[in-house]
């Protein structure tokens, strides 16, 4: 069983809601940023990594106030603000190789990049990206639907430091567009992978819905 690290990316701002810090508003009757941390507990990743940014003391506070979530490791992120790229150099840093330790610490084969603002990716969403992993030929692994790639993605070490090189706020898009040719796609028959939530209007539809999009 290869080593999946879970990457939960929960430093942003919300300036879209325009309001509370969005990962603490409720979907289904849970604080998002709980849903985000249920689905990698839940799933086969064996390192659960939270990094948080803006009003990191409240996010930081959800995750610890549930005793389910002792393991999962919280980074902070101080340059949030500049953008998510950021936020993906502060979670890989974590499970890369440190050699100036003279040792391997937290190592992962892969990583799984998990945005927190998506509260209908679940556990069985994330195994299926680890089950299509194949650590002696190691792809990136992406969920599609209908021919269009979502969320999450899961990046084997040997991009780590690609990842950690990143800049902007776009996150890992351009770098996964430059390296279409090793992608391996998943078939999902959810919209999940798609639907974030960034604005008011989007939080009100997913709350009225309570449940998962087709």
């Amino acid at each position: 069983m290869p080593g999946i690290a879970a990457l939960i990316l929960a430093a942003g701002t919300s300036r879209r809601m325009q309001g509370p810090n969005k990962l603490l508003r409720e979907v289904g009757g849970m604080p998002m940023i709980e849903r985000a941390v249920w689905a990698a507990v839940g799933s086969r990743c064996s390192q659960v990594v939270v990094v948080t940014g803006w009003q990191a003391d409240l996010v930081q506070a959800a995750v610890r106030a549930e005793p389910a979530f002792a393991g999962v490791q919280i980074v902070h992120n101080p340059q949030y603000s500049q953008g998510l790229a950021t936020s993906i150099r502060c979670a890989v840093a974590v499970v890369a190789d440190r050699p100036e330790a003279g040792e391997r610490v937290n190592v992962a084969d892969a990583a799984l990049v998990q945005l927190a603002d998506m509260p209908w990716v679940a556990a069985t969403h994330l195994d299926r990206l680890i089950e299509a992993f194949d650590p002696a030929a190691p792809s990136i692994v992406a969920p599609v639907r209908n021919g269009r790639r979502g969320n999450p993605v899961l990046w084997p070490r040997r991009h780590f430091a690609a990842l950690a090189a990143l800049q902007g706020d776009a996150g890992a898009r351009e770098l996964l567009l430059q390296l279409v040719s090793e992608v391996r796609t998943v078939p999902f028959d959810t919209d999940a992978i798609f639907q974030d939530i960034d604005t008011r209007e989007q939080l009100e539809a997913a709350r009225e819905s309570a449940r998962p999009p087709r």
